[in-house]
């Protein structure tokens, strides 16, 4: 009899999941994606669009010889069990594995889990089903959508513009930044005024002339207000109000990312890999297990066995009137809630107890997603809210105080969000008095540039692409130099301007938020059967190859920047071009000539270390291939003499070989001679 065979996408969760699983089981990992679209067909999209946007899927280069292994281990197993991650990318990732390993319905299950414990990993055997196809089906669209919009207009704008790529989410995401900047660059600044009335133990500022609303644009009007007031000021009301002050939800991937960008200076993309390592899991002495549950998800709701554990702890830690209740989830769109917020996997793992466990990056964000979820189902905070309103002839100053009377989820929150309370004094009396008035000059802002945290929170409020991509949405524009990243906030580029300019000519009926973010309800509803995959992408191609076709005609060219010299062989303009290594000069005049300017490269100088002690020659410094720093005999090839550590140019008293530098001592290079430098 054969083992039971689990297949998992992580190798670093194979072993962990074999552990729990026994003797009787063999847990496999497929690396990920083991197949994905070919290059070949119409416009090398390895779709084949007059056939029902059939696709042609071929191996992952280098996946050959674990997809072989996989084959080998099905054919033998008693049963196969997919365990691939719980979305719609691992219920595709397991699709192609039962395509490729060729498994039938009986030869295969799939069992899904939202964290790597041994409870949830032997639980979710009693909960194995068949692969969900819808769920494949929407991202099988996805995936042809991202390759027909990211190679017909790459293609585009590597022909007509500088630009290295366009795509269907980094696209949307540029247009947000370049729209920012022009609403930067047409902002005009206006002066404004505040005024403040200041007493001996609090403040009070200006906010109404009357019943209405005080606007002050420049000192001659503030200073008529001050010549105004007198000393005098009357207590015209005093307001004390109660106000709930609630904790926040337990994350979901967009404000994790959004949270540890503010809060550990992380980027998204170092929050997802720290996270992907807690979810597949830390050894922590007595076990490896995983820390936190699975980090895709844009759910905020919590297992009842979670709920009640951290109930019972928030009692016995901070007492009983300290336990809140459960946040329930707004009805947003395109929320999948197949799985649970972003949570420890047990609320009893504090971050102290495991902090030797963990790297100081793993252990800052697995506090940070502790400490949240445990706050989130704690009770609310109260505070007293006091409100002054003064009155100096019919000016009309208020002071507002706020103490906080019960800290509720703070007492485990606090590091995290501050509260501070400023209490107003008590006033008994009818009137108060002070001749100290401060008149201060301001000046209207702009729009602040989007930081990664706003571009993020700005593109889940609008719908846009899936929390799970903004990480790669990110690295993507500024990797493709259409964004710069300074004081950690997004300044388009010259090159991303054009390309957004480009495209908002052209496809601007597509390239934009509603559209974008209807394109994900469609994909939803294709997951849920309401929509047919191949109906959506038809309509949809459609609509966007005549765009494109139109850009390919109409779109003028950027013309290629001049280096203001000339060609040698055919008199034209040399230009500066673009290609697959980077930036070269060659004759405008392509492709009847083509001439390429070959590049002098600079000779690095030349670092004599000392002499040869074999020739009398010169021992220099040299790099190899791959960087690497070595001294060898500017003589070679007559002499081969070469050492990794720096040579000192005296012989070794005991067998003459070269003495070197190493460790902070002189050595033989040959023997175990060794002297104090």
């Amino acid at each position: 009899m054969g083992k039971n065979l689990v297949i998992v996408e992580s190798p670093a969760k194979s072993k962990t999941i074999e552990k729990y699983l026994g003797s009787d089981f063999k847990v496999l990992s497929s690396k990920g994606h083991i197949r994905d679209l070919a290059t070949t067909g119409k416009f090398g999209l390895g779709v084949d669009i007059e056939n029902g946007f059939k696709p042609n899927y071929i191996s992952i280069k280098g996946k050959s010889k674990d997809i072989s292994t996989l084959k080998k281990e099905a054919k033998a197993a008693d049963k196969v069990y997919l365990a691939t991650d719980p979305d719609r990318e691992g219920e595709a990732i397991s699709w192609h594995l039962k395509d490729e390993l060729g498994l039938k319905d009986e030869d295969y299950d799939r069992i899904v889990f939202n964290e790597i414990t041994k409870g949830a990993v032997t639980d979710s055997f009693n909960h194995a089903r068949k692969i969900d196809d819808l769920m494949v089906r929407s991202q099988e669209t996805r995936r042809i959508l991202d390759r027909i919009i990211g190679f017909r207009l790459s293609k585009l704008m590597q022909s007509k513009t500088g630009g290295k790529s366009a795509g269907r989410v980094q696209s949307v995401a540029l247009k947000l930044i370049c729209d920012r900047e022009e609403e930067i660059n047409k902002f005009v600044t206006e002066e404004y005024w505040t005024i403040d009335a200041i007493f001996d133990n609090f403040e009070a500022s200006l906010f109404k002339y009357k019943d209405e609303k005080i606007e002050i644009k420049n000192e001659e009007e503030a200073n008529n207000i001050k010549n105004s007031l007198s000393k005098t000021y009357t207590i015209e009301s005093k307001e004390e109000k109660s106000k709930k002050k609630q904790s926040k939800a337990p994350y979901i991937t967009s404000t994790l990312q959004q949270d540890a960008i503010v809060k550990l200076n992380f980027s998204s993309k170092k929050t997802m890999s720290i996270a992907q390592k807690l979810y597949e899991g830390i050894n922590i002495g007595t076990e490896t297990v995983g820390l936190i549950t699975y980090m895709r998800t844009d759910s905020i709701r919590l297992s009842n066995d979670f709920i009640n554990e951290t109930f019972k702890l928030i009692e016995n830690e901070y007492g009983k009137e300290y336990v809140g209740s459960v946040k329930k989830a707004k009805k947003t769109e395109n929320v999948q809630d197949a799985h649970e917020a972003i949570r420890p996997s047990s609320i009893l793992r504090t971050p102290e107890k495991i902090k030797n466990y963990l790297s100081t990056d793993e252990y800052k964000l697995y506090n940070l997603i502790y400490y949240r979820a445990l706050a989130s189902l704690m009770k609310e905070a109260n505070q007293k809210v006091t409100t002054l309103v003064l009155d100096n002839n019919n000016y009309k100053f208020k002071a507002t105080g706020t103490v906080t009377t019960f800290d509720g989820y703070l007492k485990a929150y606090k590091d995290f969000e501050k509260s501070e309370d400023k209490e107003l004094p008590l006033i008994n009396e009818k009137t108060i008095e002070t001749d100290n008035v401060n008149l201060k000059q301001h000046f209207t802002e702009p729009p602040a540039r989007y930081t990664e945290a706003k571009l993020i929170k700005e593109m889940e409020d609008l719908g846009i692409g899936r929390p799970s991509t903004y990480a790669a949405t990110m690295s993507t524009i500024v990797d493709r130099d259409y964004v710069k990243l300074k004081e950690k906030k997004f300044y388009p580029t010259e090159i991303g301007i054009e390309t957004n300019k480009k495209l908002q000519e052209f496809f601007s009926d597509l390239i934009n938020v509603k559209y974008t973010a209807k394109m994900e309800d469609d994909l939803d509803n294709i997951a849920s059967g309401k929509v047919i995959w191949n109906e959506l992408l038809d309509k949809f191609f459609r609509r966007f190859e005549p765009m494109v076709e139109n850009a390919f005609d109409n779109m003028e060219k950027k013309e290629a920047e001049k280096t203001g010299e000339k060609c040698p062989e055919c008199g034209h303009d040399l230009v500066i071009r673009k290609g697959r290594y980077g930036e070269f000069v060659a004759c405008s005049n392509y492709p009847t000539c083509k001439y390429i300017k070959k590049e002098e490269k600079e000779k690095a100088p030349v670092i004599e270390v000392c002499e040869c002690i074999k020739c009398g020659s010169k021992i220099v410094e040299r790099k190899t291939k791959k960087g690497k720093i070595f001294y060898g005999c500017s003589n070679f090839p007559k002499c081969k003499e070469a050492y990794w550590d720096k040579p000192i140019g005296e012989k070794c008293p005991e067998c003459n070989s070269m003495l070197v530098e190493k460790d902070g001592k002189i050595k033989c290079s040959s023997c175990d001679y060794e002297k104090e430098m």
